[in-house]
């Protein structure tokens, strides 16, 4: 039997100091790849690379129900400013801890060594699925393109995470 697509709701979540939504490439990139994938995108900002602030817009969409993903990009390279990993880990009842390694794999492809300076991470927080992008558009590009693609695809096997979305919550 065939598997039915299943649009998902995302929100995106640029962090950055000097970002704007006209000069925000990377914010605009992975609107154009979720929108053309048929997804929705519920919610979309910018904040400053401040822990508090990330937390702050990041708990409100993880308490809404309508929000089933996050992406972020920015804030996690090895700068003072980069606080993105710090700020969101916090928020994680699980951690995602294959998405980073794959993401680091994939970028050496592309930027070789340089790929150790990316802290991506991903997890889970009261059921909604958050991954941590660095703020350059490439990096977006393989993020979506090679690993948030197919699995924010219900058609996606032998498993995805939209498969897993209704027991998230589980006790």
């Amino acid at each position: 039997m065939e598997r039915q697509f299943i649009p998902v709701n995302v929100a995106l979540l640029t962090i950055s100091d000097t970002r704007t939504f006209d000069n925000d490439t990377s914010g605009k990139v992975l609107r154009e790849r979720v929108e053309a994938e048929n997804h929705k995108i519920v919610a979309q900002t910018i904040v400053r690379d401040d822990k508090y602030d990330i937390r702050s817009i990041l708990s409100q969409w993880i308490a809404d129900r309508h929000i089933q993903a996050i992406i972020t990009t920015g804030g996690t390279g090895l700068t003072g400013r980069d606080g993105t990993p710090e700020a969101v880990k916090v928020l994680f009842d699980k951690d995602i801890e294959g998405f980073g390694e794959l993401f680091r794999q994939l970028s050496y492809d592309v930027i070789r060594t340089s790929t150790v300076q990316s802290r991506a991470i991903a997890g889970v927080a009261n059921g909604t699925f958050i991954f941590c992008l660095p703020g350059s558009s490439g990096a977006c590009v393989t993020g979506w393109d090679e690993i948030l693609k197919d699995q924010l695809d219900a058609r996606h096997k032998p498993c995805n995470f939209v498969d897993l979305m209704p027991r998230l919550l589980e006790k």
